[in-house]
């Protein structure tokens, strides 16, 4: 892939510029003096210099900054990415580098994060040259647009825009018949007007970044404290329902007359226990020692967990259970204990 420096390439446009005046001069001599004479056919002048190759997809990266590592290029990007050189100077721009570094390591989430970041930009950036006809830049950004996304949905559309508008100054040249002097300066003012051009647009791309980034940062941690004031409420919830019902058998347990005790209870039904389906097809067993209490009527009013193994797998299906049971009714409410049993083979 050939580089072509940008310096290099204002000069050859220069010399260009300067034997096409000299041949134009001269050809205007041989006019005047041939006045009165016939012209004969002449042969078709060669141009004064080769044009340089258009740049295309497969040569917006340089060579030179497709020689360089992986590692080299992620540094390189970083840095340009911070110093706000997005999509300009050539060979030393962010999008370049990222772009390289996509043909290296073409599963790297966060080099296609960052193109999908600077194409709007790379976007603006054409059309902005195209405004101010620098076509040289606006085929650069556009083959850079083009390597990064092939089908992007503005592709076609700048590049007939380049190609219209690039067509219509060539025609108003021509008409205006510019002078070497006029060009010179022409493109001198325009290479000022795009230098300063693209400081103010990166900086002002790099500030639609900034506060795009630091937004997303604010609404993670809004999100992540919501989260964690959720979890400490329901905590709380969770708690004092804990203690409530802890409270509940304590005022049962102490209304009870003392002669009351589990002797007394005569059970009507003792629905067993649901097994838990993951319990059961993992094949596990295991056994939870409930406490509940047995009101007046028989009902119970009131179970919890005293001890379980394994943990927390059978408790809910235990205490369910239990509080389905019933018994005849009693004189003075009764707190027992009952250790229930599971076991797939049963």
């Amino acid at each position: 892939m050939t580089v072509v420096n940008p310096q290099a390439r204002r000069s050859s446009r220069l010399s260009a510029v300067k034997q096409l005046s000299a041949v134009l001069a001269i050809a205007c001599a041989l006019a005047a003096c041939q006045k009165e004479e016939p012209a004969l056919p002449t042969a078709a002048a060669p141009a004064a210099t080769a044009a340089a190759p258009a740049v295309t997809a497969d040569t917006a990266v340089s060579a030179k900054v497709t020689a360089m590592t992986a590692d080299q290029l992620r540094e390189a990007a970083r840095k340009a990415y911070a110093e706000n050189r997005l999509y300009a100077p050539a060979e030393d721009n962010a999008v370049e580098y990222y772009l390289a570094l996509r043909d290296k390591a073409p599963g790297d989430a966060a080099v296609s994060s960052a193109l999908t970041d600077l194409l709007p930009m790379t976007v603006i950036a054409i059309e902005q040259s195209v405004n101010r006809e620098d076509f040289t830049e606006a085929q650069r950004l556009a083959a850079l647009l083009e390597k990064a996304d092939a089908q992007h949905p503005a592709l076609a559309r700048l590049k007939t825009s380049i190609a219209t508008q690039q067509e219509a100054v060539g025609k108003r040249a021509a008409q205006q018949q510019l002078t070497a002097e006029e060009e010179t300066k022409r493109k001198a003012d325009l290479e000022l007007k795009r230098v300063e051009d693209q400081k103010k647009q990166q900086e002002e791309a790099a500030k639609l970044l900034a506060s795009q980034n630091a937004k997303a940062a604010a609404d993670k941690v809004a999100a992540d404290k919501a989260a964690a004031d959720k979890a400490v409420a329901d905590k709380a919830a969770a708690d004092e329902r804990a203690a409530e019902q802890r409270a509940a058998v304590a005022r049962q347990t102490a209304a009870a007359p003392a002669s009351a005790d589990a002797s007394d209870l005569r059970p009507l039904s003792m629905p067993p226990p649901r097994y838990p389906p993951d319990a059961l097809r993992a094949g596990t067993s295991g056994e939870v020692q409930v406490e509940f209490t047995v009101g007046t009527d028989g009902s119970v009013t009131a179970a919890r967990v005293v001890r379980s193994n394994p943990a927390r797998i059978f408790d809910r299906e235990a205490v369910n259970a239990v509080r389905k049971w019933r018994f005849q009714p009693v004189d003075s409410p009764v707190t027992t204990r009952r250790t229930i049993g599971f076991n797939p083979q049963s």
